[in-house]
């Protein structure tokens, strides 16, 4: 599961996909929920990215 979730084109899609719900939940749902779905899918798409960087540092040096 490690190796799948690590894979170039999975993260590059919990990157993009959970930036754009992070994006849009504020103005497709009102009040509280809409904070807590974008501070969540934010923190995913921020852990995908930092994924992203660190096997981008390790093709560039290795």
């Amino acid at each position: 599961m490690k190796t799948l979730l690590s894979s170039r084109p999975v993260l590059w899609f919990l990157f993009l996909f959970n930036l754009a719900v992070a994006a849009v939940a504020p103005f497709a749902v009102d009040g509280t929920q809409a904070v807590a779905t974008a501070a969540g899918m934010g923190v995913v798409s921020l852990g995908a990215g930092v994924g992203l960087l660190r096997d981008r540092g390790k093709r560039v040096s290795g």
